[in-house]
C-alpha cells in the first residue's frame, strides 16, 4: 500500500532514469496519468500508455534520451501530504530560470507553470522537473 502515489511515480521515474532504463511501469491513478500527460507535452518523456496487468491497471512510461543523455535530469516533489504548497498564478516561479517546468494541480487539471500563468490560474505546486 502506497500512501503517496505521486511521490512513488516520481521516484520510479527518477530511479529508472538513473540506470538508463527504456520504460517504467507505474500503478494507475488519475493524478499520475495527468502528470504523464504534462511530461509528454513538455517533451520530458516519449510516450505513456495505460495497460492492464491482471486485475490492476499500470501506466507504462517510455523515457526519453537524446544522444544518450537523459531528458529528465531532476525531479523534486514540492507539495507533500504533510505540507501542502499552494501558489497564486503570479507567484508560481519559473524552474531554473525557465529551463525546467513546475507541475501545478489546478481546477482545470494538471498544468505546467507556463500554462497556469497564461490562464491566470493558481493551485497546488506538485513537483519541479528539469
Amino acid at each position: 500500500m502506497v500512501t503517496d502515489t505521486i511521490a512513488d511515480m516520481l521516484t520510479r521515474i527518477r530511479n529508472s532514469n538513473q540506470i538508463h532504463q527504456g520504460e517504467v511501469e507505474i500503478p494507475f491513478s488519475k493524478p499520475n496519468l495527468q502528470i504523464g500527460r504534462v511530461l509528454k507535452e513538455q517533451g520530458y518523456i516519449n510516450d505513456y500508455s495505460v495497460e492492464s496487468a491482471g486485475k490492476f491497471e499500470m501506466i507504462k512510461v517510455n523515457l526519453k534520451y537524446v544522444d544518450g543523455q537523459r531528458a529528465i535530469t531532476g525531479l523534486k516533489r514540492i507539495s507533500k501530504p504533510g505540507l501542502r504548497v499552494y501558489a497564486k498564478s503570479e507567484k508560481i516561479k519559473p524552474v531554473l530560470g525557465g529551463l525546467g517546468v513546475a507541475i501545478v494541480s489546478t481546477s482545470k487539471g494538471m498544468l505546467s507553470d507556463k500554462e497556469a500563468r497564461e490562464k491566470n490560474i493558481g493551485g497546488e505546486v506538485i513537483a519541479y522537473v528539469w
